[in-house]
């Protein structure tokens, strides 16, 4: 994801709704977040699908990495050698 801007990239509620097409374009056209805040403290955030999508699949794999590890951890594994037999024996070699 690019790099949220401070001077830019946060703006209040009120300012996002009266300038909303703007807003969209901006994070469209830039790729950055925009923080949109209420009574002064973040109350959402603006993505664009494709950074939204590349947050997805991040942590969709960061997930599955974590699975692995912990199965590991568990010993729900198999090394090397058993899983070549394995296809061997699917092969009918």
């Amino acid at each position: 994801m690019k790099t949220l801007s401070v001077a830019t990239g946060i703006v209040p509620i009120a300012e996002f709704k009266s300038g909303i097409s703007k807003w969209f374009k901006e994070v469209r056209d830039s790729g950055k977040p925009l923080v949109i805040t209420q009574n002064g403290k973040p109350a959402g955030v603006l993505l664009s699908p494709q950074e939204y999508d590349d947050l997805v699949y991040r942590r969709d794999f960061l997930d599955s990495v974590e699975r692995g590890l912990e199965d590991v951890r568990a010993g729900r594994f198999l090394d090397t050698q058993t899983v070549r037999a394995a296809l061997r024996v699917r092969r009918g070699e």
